[in-house]
């Protein structure tokens, strides 16, 4: 396995290191072509790369995984000997892919189906626009996967899960945790998104879109730029795979398997060090004095952006036009400057919006701008970081107009550079001054609370913003600058590294003692999280207990453990008849069915079952067998709170579509299963806490379950009505040595917890064999588990 060289002593033993193992689509490499260098070209670490940025922040030793530039693998083949000396220099472990298959995953799945997806653009033909937005294609997301599966072993080469890190950066590495979580269940993964995350009504139009949500909940700790966007996540985790989450000191959790995925929220910064070494050089300087000269006079506005279709380059260049249409007075004395970076990808979709963008220059340009005026100069290509940071030193105003965009860090660098940065026009120890308009669709704009935010689509809208941002007072821009400054400087690349760093390490600090059960394969792979007893029932361990026995209590849930959740037919089938006559046909057994059902349609449905006893409405009413009488636990005789809880019932019923009422003799139920997941979860919360409050005097128990909210009498339970069979038997003469106690759900955690034998406890025989399991779900206070009710 390669290693990552240690400083010391040479020959000297060292334990190993916990090291940081940064994964993104590509290394924070630069290379030079040099014919007499060792492999054809110079390489050096490339200070803009984000992930060597992120690095700063990171305990030492970090190591990076990715893909070499693109300059490098179009002339240099596959080797050991390169990727052994990047890692020995540059801490750069190399991943290797053909030409085809990195085209295949990069410009045809990444860039040309998931990309525009998570910005919201919905491929609604074969035809569609420009090409930008793609129709699923099972070929190109085979590629994806094939390039996470390589993307995963050379992580593993270099992984040490015990102690090692891993923080996966970016879409392109969606599947990544999978591959990653099936290769070492206790790895320590971090998945940070730096593009939207759709909303959930999008998400679902995905394929597969099963697959990418179990993908994220594969790491421990997933990150988002705003809440929105970790809203959206949340919201189609609930609503394609039913998972619920919950917030406790700060945090959001999404259970999971038995695991906590955590939920992280939080803007990445800029790397200071890297803006500070520029903002004072020489040629920096000169560039800013330049711009200064030409465009004296007038106020200038920058925007900066990448060439691709949701930065809003054309809609923030028709705001321009609008501005100059309704303010002659403006002609002559304003400039937008807007500086093109080159595009990431190639495509119809990036011409069209150059051409657009060009034409619409020329249209002003020709209606406003005479001899020695141009309203708007667009700038397009790379440009070096000296001259970008001149622009942003010297531009009045900065305009971030994007349809949607995650990482966007411009308004980030022109905030310190208008703080920090050479200005010839101001005078010693004046305070410096910055306007700042950014879309409401930008992952910054939240940590923006002083700028001008705009909805890109409403070109009128961001053409008041100009306007009012070149009225704005110098008083007003100085005190929306040192709010930005404060900000920004204090939240930069490191403070968010480090911050992401010591939640991973929270997040899977008991993965070491984890005990796991793999399951599902491919994409559909999850770890099941256990506890240290936790074992699978199988026949083999069961069948001789039972045979060795001779007094056996056997006690099972209806709903989710002998009959299947979701059936429109909740009535039991002929083959559960015919089991449970099998079971009581042997006067060893004692059979329970112990449901929150009611006793009546329980009666109608068992019928046909002689020896099979009920308790119902979870204990409060019990029979022994089909003709003895029901017996009633006689804790409450008063049932008038059912007055009051009925009709609070019925004003959520109405008011939340697909929810109903059951009405119990002993209690209420309100089910909500079949109405939209958020909002009726949203609901059943807001129904507990009316509930609570208005029954807060009356002797009954409110509480929240798989889908439905229920009211009870105090004092009853399927734990209390386990303890009382038990009980009943033992003064009988006929105390259990066999116990299986089977269930699904919240309520039968209480029969789970009733059929353990603590210490000294008369009602369990010393030497009873107790087998009490869970059906699906996980964890549990079950000692053992079956994975759904057809294993029963």
């Amino acid at each position: 396995m390669p290693s990552v060289p240690n400083s010391g002593d040479e020959g000297a033993p060292s334990p190993p290191e916990a090291r940081r193992v940064v994964v993104a689509h590509r290394l924070p490499l630069r290379a030079d072509p040099n014919p007499d260098a060792p492999h054809g070209f110079d390489f050096s670490l490339d200070p803009h790369a984000l992930p060597l940025q992120v690095s700063h922040g990171l305990p030492r030793p970090v190591v990076f995984v990715g893909v070499l530039p693109s300059v490098v693998t179009e002339s240099v083949p596959a080797s050991d000997e390169l990727a052994a000396d990047l890692l020995e220099r540059f801490s750069c472990y190399p991943v290797f892919l053909p030409a085809k298959l990195h085209a295949d995953f990069y410009d045809g799945f990444c860039k040309h189906y998931l990309w525009p997806m998570l910005h919201d653009l919905l491929p609604l033909a074969p035809s569609y626009g420009s090409g930008a937005g793609l129709p699923f294609n099972g070929g190109l997301y085979r590629a994806f996967l094939t390039v996470n599966t390589h993307f995963a072993e050379r992580v593993f080469d270099l992984l040490n899960p015990d102690e090692d890190l891993v923080f996966i950066n970016d879409y392109h590495l969606w599947a990544l945790p999978t591959f990653l979580r099936h290769k070492s269940p206790r790895a320590h993964i971090g998945f940070f998104l730096h593009s939207p995350f759709p909303t959930s009504e999008l998400f679902r139009a995905i394929p597969v879109r099963e697959d990418l949500l179990r993908a994220f909940l594969n790491a421990d700790l997933v990150g988002f730029h705003t809440f929105d966007y970790a809203r959206h996540f949340l919201s189609s985790c609930s609503r394609v795979l039913g998972l619920s989450n919950r917030s406790r000191r700060g945090y959001i959790g999404i259970e999971y398997c038995g695991r906590t995925v955590v939920v992280k929220i939080l803007s990445v910064g800029i790397d200071m060090g890297q803006l500070r070494a520029v903002l004072p050089l020489p040629e920096t300087v000169a560039k800013a004095k330049e711009i200064t000269e030409t465009y004296r006079g007038r106020r200038l506005m920058l925007g900066v952006d990448d060439m691709d279709l949701f930065k809003g380059i054309g809609l923030k260049l028709l705001a321009m036009e609008k501005l100059l249409e309704s303010r002659m007075d403006l002609r002559g004395h304003v400039v937008l400057v807007q500086i093109n970076n080159p595009a990431r990808s190639l495509g119809r979709d990036v011409d069209e919006v150059r051409a657009e963008v060009l034409a619409i220059r020329d249209r002003i340009n020709f209606r406003f701008g005479w001899a020695g005026y141009e309203p708007v100069v667009v700038i397009d290509g790379a440009m070096p970081m000296h001259e970008k940071v001149a622009f942003y030193t010297s531009a009045d105003i900065c305009i971030v107009n994007a349809v949607r965009d995650g990482l966007n860090r411009i308004p980030y660098f022109y905030t310190v550079c208008r703080q920090e940065g050479p200005d010839p026009n101001a005078s010693a120890g004046k305070p410096r001054q910055s306007a700042i308009i950014v879309s409401e669709f930008v992952g910054c704009s939240p940590s923006l609370s002083g700028a001008i935010r705009v909805n890109p689509w409403n070109v009128d809208d961001v053409a008041e913003a100009m306007n009012a941002a070149l009225k704005m007072s110098d008083n007003e821009q100085q005190l929306r600058q040192e709010k930005h400054y404060r900000y920004v400087s204090t939240h930069d690349v490191v403070y968010w590294a480090h911050s992401f760093d010591q939640d991973l390490q929270k997040a899977c600090k008991d993965n070491s003692s984890l005990v796991t059960l793999n399951f599902g394969f491919g994409m559909g792979f999850r770890v099941i999280a256990l506890g240290p007893s936790f074992k699978k029932l199988s026949p083999e361990l069961i069948n001789p207990a039972y045979r060795q026995t001779g007094n056996r209590l056997i006690l099972l849930d209806y709903d989710g453990t002998v009959m299947p959740q979701g059936l429109i037919n909740k009535a039991p089938t002929d083959e559960l008849i015919r089991t449970m006559n099998a079971l009581c046909s042997d006067p060893a057994n004692t059979v329970f069915i112990v449901s929150g059902r009611g006793k009546d349609e329980l009666a109608e449905w068992f019928a046909p079952c002689q020896r099979l006893g009920i308790s119902a409405e979870h204990g409060y009413f019990t029979r022994w067998n089909r003709d003895s009488p029901w017996e009633s636990c006689k804790l409450v005789t008063n049932f008038n709170w059912k007055n009051i809880a009925v009709p609070v019932m019925k004003h959520y019923s109405d008011a939340t579509d697909g929810s109903s009422i059951e009405v119990k003799e002993t209690s209420l139920v309100w089910h909500y299963d079949e109405a939209d997941p958020d909002f009726g979860s949203c609901q059943a919360k807001e129904l507990q806490d009316h509930l609570l409050n208005v029954l807060a005097n009356e002797p009954v128990s409110v509480k929240s379950g798989h889908q439905i909210v229920e009211v009870n009498p105090q004092g009853v339970g399927k734990g209390v009505a386990v303890r009382n069979l038990i009980s009943t038997l033992g003064n009988r003469g006929n105390l259990p040595d066999f116990i299986l106690c089977v269930g699904d759900d919240r309520s039968d955690e209480d029969m789970f917890e009733a059929t353990t034998t603590p210490m000294g406890n008369p009602s369990f025989s010393e030497t009873a064999q107790i087998f009490s399991c869970t059906v699906g779900n996980k964890p549990s206070l079950a000692k053992y588990y079956l994975d759904d009710p057809t294993m029963f």
